[in-house]
């Protein structure tokens, strides 16, 4: 068949796959709880919340667990886990670093403690989901990196040995081993990673810490766009909190610290969600253990079966708007969403014929570094954690405990942490950011296509310390 022929085949599979998949989250398309009434009038606090996603909440609970006797708000722009802690992937990692290899460019003489503090951090939030009987299926399924590129089995071989080195369980898997993991004919190895991956339910899990913090006495109002800070004081269209404490949490969206705005870029991420696999499309491809997959490129893939055996089908094409633009109407993309389903379906031909039930897109932010970075404001009365990098579902509780520990001065291990102390380079102003984004996007996907070659551009980029990444 011409090779135009076979692409057009392709995406008329993609198409008719498409045909009935719903504009909207699978993770949040079902009732939800009631929303809480929104601010009306004037209220004090010793601790204030911007923002009703994993980070605030995980702030609220550990402030309640920490110091039982404050009196915490949460104040949200919409419902609790609307964004991006309700719509992402649901891989629970244990880095804090985005990954061994940053981490061990960035903080060599630290990566043992921070890789020791993630896996602590790891098991903490399954204690913590086990304790108050959050039923979002926590699963601890290890996590596949697979090579689709010959290039990637040197990239993994090497990455296998560095992490085995300092103690870490990590293996590199052959063809034959990996697809009798999984059936792809596009694997041609992986490394596997059994112990540092959760896979969980994105919102079951942001609505029962939202369920929690209710029932520790956290007061969350949400429809409640916070517009304005002052020290002390958060200002809504309905309203004033003063509080001794607060804590922002609102990550891809505009800081009310304008000056944080440089520091991270909002980034649209697409994904599907089939249908439930029948027992003999699971049995065609295997996946018996579960684990989380994501390929070993540069612009990659990640994907990761549910609780009823559908598959999530994500990334690859990380969408940067001009003017770092957040709306709506960028979490549809038809000509995205159907490229997606073609790479679904030659990663795994034998599932032709299975149908997507749901589309949608979220905003991640993004930062330089690739990590959260963390810091304060107006003489330590306020403080920030952002620039997850889409790897936050974890770090997120990490991040809520170094914002404690630097609004109550705890001298935690944390704190001294020297990639707790250093923020990132900022991105540059546009026109300069779209720029570069779009010419790192392009080399990205340029070094995918020629075994891995980084250009002049990603060798500066290395350098500097700089990049973008989702």
């Amino acid at each position: 068949m011409p090779a135009e022929a076979g692409a057009g085949a392709r995406r008329t599979l993609a198409e008719q796959a498409l045909a009935d998949a719903k504009p909207a989250v699978f993770w949040l398309d079902e009732p939800g709880p009631d929303p809480r009434d929104p601010l009306r009038g004037d209220e004090k606090a010793d601790l204030a919340v911007v923002g009703g996603g994993y980070t605030g909440l995980w702030t609220a609970l550990r402030a309640k667990e920490r110091y039982p006797e404050l009196d915490v708000v949460v104040l949200e722009a919409s419902t609790c886990g609307h964004a991006a802690s309700g719509r992402n992937g649901g891989f629970c990692d244990a880095s804090l670093t985005h990954g061994h290899g940053n981490g061990l460019a960035r903080w060599p003489e630290e990566l043992d403690a921070l890789e020791r503090l993630g896996m602590a951090n790891l098991e903490a939030i399954g204690a913590t989901i086990t304790q108050y009987g959050i039923d979002c299926h926590w699963e601890r399924t290890g996590e596949l990196t697979v090579a689709t590129a010959p290039h990637h089995l040197d990239e993994l071989a090497e990455e296998v040995a560095v992490r085995q080195a300092v103690g870490e369980k990590v293996e590199l898997l052959g063809q034959a081993a990996v697809r009798a993991e999984v059936d792809s004919p596009t694997y041609l190895g992986a490394l596997a990673a059994p112990s540092r991956t959760a896979l969980v339910e994105p919102a079951h899990l942001v609505r029962g810490l939202r369920r929690v913090c209710l029932d520790l006495g956290v007061r969350i109002y949400e429809n409640t766009p916070v517009t304005g800070l002052r020290s002390g004081s958060l200002l809504t269209a309905t309203g004033e909190v003063r509080a001794d404490r607060i804590a922002l949490a609102s990550n891809a969206f505009p800081s009310l610290l304008r000056r944080l705005r440089p520091f991270t870029v909002p980034v649209y991420d697409l994904v599907l969600m089939t249908e439930p696999l029948s027992a003999e499309q699971l049995a065609s491809i295997g996946w018996r253990h579960r684990q989380g997959i994501g390929d070993a490129s540069n612009l990659f893939h990640y994907y990761r079966l549910t609780r009823d055996n559908r598959i999530l089908w994500g990334g690859y094409e990380p969408l940067y708007s001009f003017g770092s633009k957040i709306h709506e109407s960028l979490e549809q993309r038809d000509p995205i969403h159907t490229m997606l389903a073609q790479h679904f379906f030659t990663t795994f031909p034998q599932l032709e014929g299975l149908r997507f039930t749901h589309r949608w897109g979220g905003v991640i932010d993004t930062s330089t570094r690739f990590c959260a970075f963390f810091g304060t404001a107006y003489s330590g009365r306020v403080a920030y954690a952002l620039g997850y990098t889409g790897l936050g579902v974890a770090a997120t509780r990490f991040g809520a405990d170094v914002m404690l520990d630097l609004l109550y001065d705890e001298d935690s291990e944390r704190r001294r942490l020297r990639m707790v102390r250093e923020r990132p380079l900022p991105f540059p102003p546009e026109p300069l950011r779209y720029a570069g984004i779009r010419l790192t996007k392009w080399s990205m996907a340029r070094a995918d296509a020629h075994a891995g070659h980084r250009n002049l551009w990603l060798r500066t980029l290395d350098r500097l310390g700089l990049g973008f990444d989702f």
